[in-house]
């Protein structure tokens, strides 16, 4: 999968939920975990993790969040 794909979807997807600030970050990390499969979560953490290159304010805080709870439970034996 193209990772530019990616950031753009990521991108659209916090555009939907930026209406709700509050929220947006969550419903962003929701979003992600509920409809996107594990390789995709992946590589989106990745690119974070290398800079995040195009992902605006909210989709970096979303993958952000994304990403320490994966580490979470990595660390707890669960992911």
């Amino acid at each position: 999968m193209d990772i530019e794909h990616l950031v753009r979807m990521t991108n659209d997807i916090a555009s939907f939920f930026s209406a709700e600030p509050a929220t947006a970050v969550q419903g962003v990390v929701d979003h992600i975990k509920k409809f996107w499969d594990p390789r995709m979560r992946r590589l989106i953490i990745n690119h974070y993790l290398e800079g995040g290159a195009g992902l605006n304010d909210i989709s970096r805080a979303a993958i952000g969040q994304l990403e320490r709870e994966t580490a979470s439970l990595r660390s707890a034996g669960d992911g």
